[in-house]
């Protein structure tokens, strides 16, 4: 699997295209917020021939849904996120406007996930982690055979997810990080929603909130 990455809008969310030997790819969080962003994650996807088949949400955070919509109306993808992470979605116009950004009214999701659900992706087994904290409805995808989880908002680099906004929870958010990321190989590579990548191994060792 190949995975590339994209950083998009104002908030600078990290946009990953995780692509098989096919070239038919996931699109995890579609941060593209305006026309020229689409145009830039088009443009990028048509000079790797990929095709999008598949759009992840980590949770439903303005900045992680920018691009939702264009991925309906370009590719008809629909998202999968988490059903505790809807009232984010249709709350996002008005997020927007707080942070004077404008947006439209995201799709509704194409399907719900679960924790403990399996997903299979062109014969590619990828595992959903509940990881509730930065947001009630915050996930992580896990893919065991790359050795490589996708984050979010809940794990960054030295850094773990804010739990100011509404319905965040800084106790839940340590133990879904605990319980759920430190239990994964120490190999295990972390891409987060914003900023570089590291390892579950680094974090244990050097992240401040667990020291």
């Amino acid at each position: 699997m190949k995975i590339y990455r994209q950083v998009f809008s104002p908030i600078q969310v990290n946009t990953y295209i995780l692509a098989d030997a096919d070239n038919k790819c996931i699109i995890i969080d579609a941060g593209c917020y305006d026309t020229a962003e689409e145009q830039k994650l088009e443009k990028f996807v048509d000079k790797n021939a990929l095709t999008p088949a598949m759009l992840l949400n980590t949770h439903c955070h303005l900045d992680h849904v920018f691009g939702n919509g264009f991925m309906l109306r370009k590719y008809g993808l629909s998202t999968r996120c988490h059903r505790d992470d809807y009232y984010n979605l249709k709350e996002t116009p008005s997020h927007a406007a707080f942070f004077g950004l404008t947006m439209e009214a995201p799709p509704e999701p194409g399907e719900f996930l679960n924790e403990g659900d399996k997903c299979i992706f062109q014969g590619l087994e990828f595992e959903i982690l509940a990881v509730p904290g930065h947001t009630p409805g915050s996930l992580a995808f896990y893919f065991p055979s790359e050795e490589v989880v996708f984050t979010g908002d809940a794990l960054f680099a030295g850094s773990i997810g804010r739990t100011d906004f509404a319905h965040g929870d800084y106790n839940a958010l340590i133990e879904s990080i605990t319980s759920k990321l430190f239990t994964l190989p120490d190999d295990t590579v972390v891409y987060p929603g914003h900023g570089r990548e590291t390892t579950i191994g680094h974090e244990k060792k050097t992240n401040p909130f667990f020291r």
